[in-house]
């Protein structure tokens, strides 16, 4: 069980250089000590989750951040194959994506999405996503033991 002060692992699936480097700004800016992990494109977030190839010695992720749009194999395949699988499904996935559109939202949660947010365009507004999810995900749940 994590206790809020003890650092976790976060999978960010993004495939946009930008709001990857926003991402790990936002870690840095607001001194979250989590240890982030990147995947860029569904594909390689599989790879992350079952540990094959480059991956084999991922740690299992205790929170992903997931962009919808993505190349390969694309987010909503991804969060439906996470949340169908005994093993994977238990961690919270929260999207993070630049869809607002209200079909993504209801599709997303459908297959089970912790949460849904449209990445901000302002980067003070972004940081402070960033800094509410850490908040929430760490300080006030309690995330299943691995």
């Amino acid at each position: 069980m994590m206790d809020g002060k003890t650092p976790i692992d976060v999978l960010l699936v993004e495939d946009d250089a930008g709001d990857e480097l926003i991402a790990r700004e936002a870690f840095e800016q607001n001194k979250i000590r989590n240890r982030l992990h990147v995947a860029h494109d569904g594909q390689e977030g599989l790879d992350f989750l079952y540990q094959r190839g480059e991956f084999a010695d991922a740690p299992r992720p205790d929170l992903i951040l997931l962009d919808l749009n993505l190349p390969k194999y694309d987010g909503r395949q991804l969060l439906e194959q996470i949340k169908n699988d005994s093993e994977l499904g238990s961690i919270p996935v929260v999207v993070l994506t630049s869809s607002g559109l209200e079909e993504d939202i209801l599709h997303s949660y459908s297959l089970h999405a912790n949460a849904y947010i449209t990445k901000p365009v302002n980067l003070d507004q972004f940081f402070k996503a960033i800094r509410q999810i850490d908040s929430f995900f760490v300080e006030v749940v309690r995330l299943p033991p691995h």
